[in-house]
């Protein structure tokens, strides 16, 4: 048996027991989609090398995902390309299946009487459920890894936190134990022979929603991530601390579509700013983003069961909303006024446009452009269904615990505490154009975006 690595052991749990087979073992790839820094697939290595068997990658292919579009598949598909590519040079088998997971890993777990499987962890109820559904129907040991957190969920915390001054010290009495090298994939010693490509437009044809044109300001896939991280540690960290919430600036990493599909791990992101040339407040302050309120949205939507309804808002703010229900709205917008861009205020408009065709909005202005949906709509739960719904659909990095959570703090308090009462937000906190101009050059962001618009 292989000298089991404490830093890969310790970032996994073991959901069910049960009775192994003699097949491969089976790492059953979601949220993490890449072969270097996945502690998912480095776990599930030491199991096969351990019982002397192969080692083979399974990916669910969904073609109805809510929330998704072509935009977003096209984006995932090129990037498992590079995943299958890389897995067959170190001998380890890919297959792609298409159609629910719980039906098509079943049946397929049983034909190669699989030793064990391992899977991703995601706080996500659509993912939860598909998992608990799947373990009932297998008899065979079950394991799940946290690679997409510094310090996995599970261990950081044993509830949900009530805000990041809360899971702060928490992750921080952690953090120089869990920030550290990821260790290395070796060469499969029980090789499974590659198989045929994967065919990106073949595949395409399962996707259910064919809106979306496919981006062309970033590649997908592993190296695309990583030529992006250092190019954003050489380019625009360095200003990250003083200019990141000016959108007419380069300031942020623009990482966040690696990040959620899994094409770059979080925590080499982490322990790359970690050794970089970069002055200690601009370092913490984004480390600050990438781990603590990254990790915060991971505790919320996984202890919070209504983290995308109201009932997952801030006591306080629930009361406070209810109070103000019936405020007169200046305006109200339907979704398909909002997609459309089609509100009175400008910049509102320039956010909308520029999520539609970037695929990504700046961190402040995705606050701004929340806040405003919940000043524009007939209720707090139209509002955050509404910013669900155009976040998952336009944004590169929706459908994703940072979006679900970051719309709750936005229109429910979630994470915050309570503002100067006013109109229709009652005690949530209130943003608009004003004080945008006072952050950042508004027109010119207008100005960018619409010649951007022309182009197209």
């Amino acid at each position: 048996m292989m000298r089991r690595n404490k830093d890969i052991e310790r970032r996994s749990r073991q959901v069910r027991g049960g009775k192994r087979g003699t097949g491969p073992v089976v790492y059953w790839m979601s949220r993490d989609q890449r072969v270097h820094d996945n502690y998912g697939l480095l776990f599930a290595q030491q199991e096969a090398i351990d019982r002397g068997t192969a080692l083979q990658v399974v990916f669910c292919l969904i073609g109805d995902y809510p929330g998704a579009t072509l935009r977003h598949y096209l984006f995932m598909l090129k990037g498992l390309v590079e995943v299958q590519r890389d897995c067959a040079r170190y001998g380890i088998g890919f297959t792609l299946l298409t159609g629910d997971p719980t039906h098509m890993l079943h049946s397929y777990l049983r034909n190669q009487d699989t030793n064990c499987l391992v899977c991703d962890f995601d706080p996500l109820r659509i993912k939860r459920k598909w998992q608990n559904a799947l373990a009932d129907g297998v008899s065979l040991p079950i394991y799940e890894v946290d690679a997409h957190n510094v310090v996995p969920v599970w261990v950081c915390s044993n509830k949900k936190e009530y805000a990041a001054y809360t899971i702060r010290p928490k992750i921080n009495r952690l953090r120089g134990d869990y920030l550290v090298d990821i260790p290395e994939l070796v060469s499969h010693p029980y090789r499974i022979e590659p198989v045929a490509p994967i065919d990106v437009g073949s595949l395409s044809s399962h996707v259910a929603d064919k809106k979306g044109t496919e981006l062309g300001w970033l590649d997908p896939g592993q190296a695309a991530a990583h030529r992006a991280m250092e190019d954003a540690i050489a380019h625009r960290l360095p200003n990250y601390e003083e200019l990141r919430n000016d959108p007419t600036r380069k300031a942020q990493s623009n990482l966040s579509p690696y990040l959620h599909f899994g094409h770059l791990a979080p925590q080499r992101l982490a322990y790359r700013v970690l050794k970089a040339d970069l002055s200690d407040e601009t370092r913490e302050a984004f480390l600050e983003e990438l781990i603590v309120r990254r990790e915060l949205s991971d505790n919320f939507c996984y202890y919070e069961p209504n983290y995308d309804t109201s009932e997952g808002f801030a006591p306080w703010a629930r009361q406070s909303l209810e109070e103000h229900r019936g405020d007169r709205r200046e305006y109200v917008y339907s979704l398909e006024e909002f997609d459309q861009a089609r509100t009175h205020e400008p910049l509102w408009n320039g956010c909308q446009m520029d999520l539609v065709q970037s695929g990504k909005l700046h961190g402040y202005l995705r606050m701004y452009w929340a806040k405003k949906i919940l000043e524009w709509s007939a209720s707090p739960e139209e509002a955050q269904a509404y910013a669900i719904a155009l976040n998952d659909r336009y944004s590169l990095d929706g459908r994703d615990p940072n979006g679900y959570t970051g719309i709750a703090w936005s229109i429910g308090g979630v994470h915050d505490r309570a503002w100067p009462e006013r109109k229709v937000f009652g005690k949530i906190r209130y943003m608009n154009e004003k004080g945008c101009r006072r952050k950042f050059k508004v027109d010119e962001y207008i100005k960018t975006v619409m010649q951007q618009s022309d182009e197209r």
